[in-house]
């Protein structure tokens, strides 16, 4: 039987707790064997010049989940090209790993302008989407779709991008993030 994996993509420019609990709650309360986290260099909706360093970013990812055994770090799109589109990279990782059963997990934020993706229509049929839930949107068009999986996971009003602002205005975020991730952030002095 083949072992079914959901790809979390991100920046994760941090990581935080939101994304730590999102990842658990698809574990606990879904069908997922296994989530693997698969840091992007350059989402095409953000800019480059705003992340940092790819291998950074890796290693606060895996610093994160290190204890978990059914969470994974992948860096599999930092040999493809840039910006990140994630069609490619499930074409990739599909012939890459034949005998696994791969499925998308995004925020319903992403779901509602998931048609403007590239080559959408060809992942919904190819794959199953696990959507957890946010402020302010239901999804859109696409939740009643049959490969959309609308999760009851908590609602995490949390962001990088409000991090990275709170680091740099010199408040204490450690809370939020998971413990060695703010211990390595805060040695190396990132984000200030």
């Amino acid at each position: 039987m083949r072992k079914k994996v959901g790809l979390y993509f991100g920046t994760f420019n941090p990581i935080h707790i939101g994304h730590c609990v999102i990842a658990q709650h698809m574990l606990e309360f879904t069908d997922l064997e296994e989530i693997w986290f698969v840091v992007t260099p350059h989402n095409p909706h953000k800019k480059k010049s705003t992340l940092l360093d790819d291998y950074q970013r890796l290693h606060m990812v895996q610093l994160a989940v290190d204890q978990e055994y059914r969470m994974k770090v992948s860096n599999m799109e930092f040999g493809l090209p840039q910006p990140s589109y994630t069609a490619l990279t499930l074409a990739h990782a599909a012939e890459k790993y034949p005998d696994i059963d791969f499925a998308l997990i995004m925020g319903a934020d992403n779901l509602e302008t998931f048609h403007k993706w590239q080559n959408y229509e060809w992942m919904l049929e190819n794959y199953s989407l696990y959507v957890y839930p946010r402020i302010a949107t239901d999804g859109g068009n696409l939740k009643d779709h049959p490969k959309v999986n609308i999760t009851e996971a908590p609602i995490m009003q949390m962001a990088s991008t409000d991090i990275r602002n709170a680091i740099k205005n010199g408040k204490n975020v450690s809370f939020m993030l998971p413990e060695k991730v703010w211990k390595y952030i805060d040695d190396c002095g990132f984000y200030k």
